[in-house]
Order: C-alpha cells, then structure tokens, then sequence
C-alpha cells in the first residue's frame, strides 16, 4: 500500500494534499459474498446513514447465521422487504439476485479468476445491478486496486470540489483527470470519498 500512497502523492499535487488531509489509508473490505452484493444493492441511490439503517434491519431480518444467504432472503416476501425500508424495486432485486445465486447464474466461487470487465458482466446478469454496483463490490470485496468509480455521485462531486470545477465532471472528464491515477484508482477513489466527509466535518 505504501506503493500506492506514493505514487498517487507523486502523479497528482491535487491528491496528495488529499491524501495528507484525510491521513492513513483504512478501507474496510467486505467478505465477497452474497451479503456484500446485498449491501450494495441497498445503497444504491440512498444517503450512507439511510442506507446502514435499512441494511442493519433486514440483516437482523434475513440473517440466522453469520452472514446472510439466499435462502433466507426468498423467505421474505416482498411486501416484508418493504416494511424493512427497501423499495419494492429493489426487493424485485434482491430476490432476483437470491434465485440466480442459488441456480448457479451468480458463481461467487469463480470471481476471483474473473478481470474486472468479466466481474461486471457476470453481476450484471441480475436485475438492479451496473455498473456501479459492480464496482463497489470490485473495490470492497474483490479488492482490486485499479478501480475507478466514475458513475459514483461522491466521486464526481469530490472532483469537482478537488479540483476545482465548475460543473459536476462528467465520467468521462473524470477519467481524463484520474489517469495519472493508475493503477491505483480504488486507493484514489477512497480518499476522494473520505475528502467529502472531512469536509463535512464527519
């Protein structure tokens, strides 16, 4: 990781304040498993403290063991989803995403092996999940290091903050900032999402 720090420090005066501002790097990584998908799948398009209540409530829910499975989630209904807090798109979701984990279409034995591109093709065969999805999970469960999150909200907007843009920066100009980044984007993509909340005061 030291690697990654410093080149990211060296490539991009912009980042490297960044990086001295928020401090030591402590991503906290998830098992790549059903559950992270699930968690995933619930944060989408909500605020971070909306989206750990909700996901606190159907884990106590769903879960008799340590870690959720796909046979606890289709024994809630839809409308039992619903009452957690989850919309019933995304109940539609999670569902889908138990009967294809379950029917062998979602192999979370095999995505190790995988690229990132065939990780994100291999999730997409679910309903409720893109590419956003699939780049959370690259980043906190596969942990793969060269992510770059362009279609996050927070990372446009710590961008754009960062540097100092006067619009919200397509993906595309994103890329065209974080190449100096690689092959270290997901390290750079933390620490612009911890930039948001240092900002904040949080």
């Amino acid at each position: 990781m030291r690697r990654a720090i410093l080149h990211l420090k060296n490539a991009d005066p912009t980042m490297r304040a960044i990086i001295e501002r928020v401090g030591p790097y402590r991503i906290q990584y998830a098992e790549p498993d059903f559950e992270a998908l699930v968690r995933s799948i619930v944060l989408q398009q909500l605020s971070g403290k909306a989206a750990r209540a909700i996901f606190t409530r159907l884990k106590g829910s769903v879960a008799t063991d340590s870690r959720m499975r796909p046979e606890e989630m289709l024994a809630l209904a839809s409308d039992e989803l619903r009452r957690l807090g989850l919309s019933q798109q995304k109940a539609k979701y999670l569902h889908d995403l138990a009967e294809k984990v379950l029917a062998g279409v979602v192999d979370f034995s095999r995505v190790h092996a995988m690229s990132d591109k065939e990780v994100i093709e291999h999730l997409s065969l679910v309903k409720g999940i893109g590419v956003w999805t699939a780049h959370m999970f690259l980043i906190f469960a596969l942990r793969r290091p060269d992510v770059l999150a362009t279609g996050d909200l927070g990372i446009r907007a710590a961008v754009r903050k960062a540097y100092r843009l006067r619009d919200m920066p397509k993906p595309a100009r994103v890329e065209k900032i974080a190449a100096k980044w690689h092959p270290y984007c997901s390290i750079a993509c933390w620490y612009l999402w911890r930039s948001l909340e240092d900002a904040v005061g949080l």
